[in-house]
């Protein structure tokens, strides 16, 4: 799809950043459908080009923004369980790799490679907020925006901030790159970037490596 020179994109990286061995979230409203369907879509896409695996991205969907903090929260704490639980089943099967008897047969060994269960690397965040006849929108926006960050700053794992705020349909729909021709651009794309980017230098952040 062509860009729309006007409008601001994400530069290209330093490098090029694997997330091939990383698992994100993708946490997203349903108000506004249209506008969020091709971003989480966009998302995606450009996740998988950065070796994201398509089964390491969970996509979960909420009601409207206003509940995107909280289901970012308790989705953030949920795979840490997760990655607990599957450290004590892997601590219990080593006991069986020490008996021969027990030992992976060659079809097992050639399966495709499970899900992975461990913490999510980053989130994405997408909603879309759209400007009315009263005070809701500005209620919920600021809600949302200081909720998101201060999830990240709690968890130490990077949000994306996927909320459009728009003063009309149409910005929104250009920000989706919904628009026929040179208008616009997914906005999606910049932020599936922007997490396997985050994902993986938090990473390496919590190494000590600068």
């Amino acid at each position: 799809m062509s860009h729309d020179p006007t409008v601001k994109g994400l530069g290209a990286p330093p490098e090029q950043f694997d997330g091939s061995g990383l698992r994100f979230l993708i946490v997203h409203a349903r108000w506004n459908e249209q506008v969020i369907s091709p971003l989480v879509q966009g998302a995606v896409s450009t996740m998988m080009k950065y070796g994201a695996k398509r089964e390491n991205i969970v996509i979960e969907s909420i009601p409207g923004s206003y509940e995107l903090p909280i289901a970012c929260s308790r989705m953030i704490a949920a795979s840490q369980i997760q990655a607990s639980a599957n450290a004590t089943d892997l601590m219990g099967a080593s006991t069986l790799l020490a008996d021969p008897s027990a030992a992976t047969s060659p079809t097992t060994a050639s399966a495709p490679t499970a899900p992975l269960k461990g913490p999510f690397a980053a989130v994405i965040a997408i909603g879309v907020l759209i400007k009315g006849s009263t005070q809701h929108f500005e209620y919920i926006s600021d809600a949302v925006t200081h909720g998101l960050m201060r999830i990240q700053l709690e968890t130490g794992v990077p949000v994306i901030y996927g909320v459009l705020n728009c003063n009309t349909d149409e910005q929104a729909l250009q920000r989706a790159g919904c628009r026929t021709g040179n208008q616009g651009h997914n906005h999606g794309e910049d932020w599936g970037a922007a997490a396997v980017e985050l994902g993986v230098k938090t990473q390496r952040w919590a190494k000590g490596s600068i």
